[in-house]
């Protein structure tokens, strides 16, 4: 089991900047896979980024220059730097961890969500 919890979402205006976090209640060396996915109202959720243990990235085409993911292994941390913000980055952004068994089993873990509101 993992919880993961966000926080740092706010409002912004276009242009601007935001950054997120994610804390792991256990080491994410555990964890496969981390990532930061979002759903605007209306839309289905999406992936925005991920980082793999060996701090392999992979990014939405949509964000990619703009949002930078990371992992602080110490903290149990992953973050997620977002950049000249655009309203159609306004959505509500989830912090998911994903863990693979040795038997191939794949186990999904999300966050409650943080909203992020970019608008002037």
């Amino acid at each position: 089991q993992v919880q993961l919890v966000e926080s740092g979402g706010g409002l912004v205006q276009p242009g601007g900047s935001l950054s997120l976090s994610c804390a792991a209640s256990r080491s994410i060396d555990s964890i496969n896979t981390m990532g930061w996915y979002r759903q605007a109202p209306g839309k289905e959720r999406e992936l925005v980024a991920a980082i793999g243990r060996g701090s392999s990235t992979n990014y939405a085409d949509s964000v990619k220059g703009r949002f930078a993911i990371s992992r602080d292994n110490a903290k149990n941390t992953v973050y997620l730097q977002m950049n000249s913000l655009k309203p159609e980055d306004t959505a509500v952004y989830y912090c998911n961890g994903v863990i693979i068994s040795p038997f191939g089993r794949k186990y999904d873990y999300w966050g409650q969500g943080t909203q992020v509101t970019v608008s002037s």
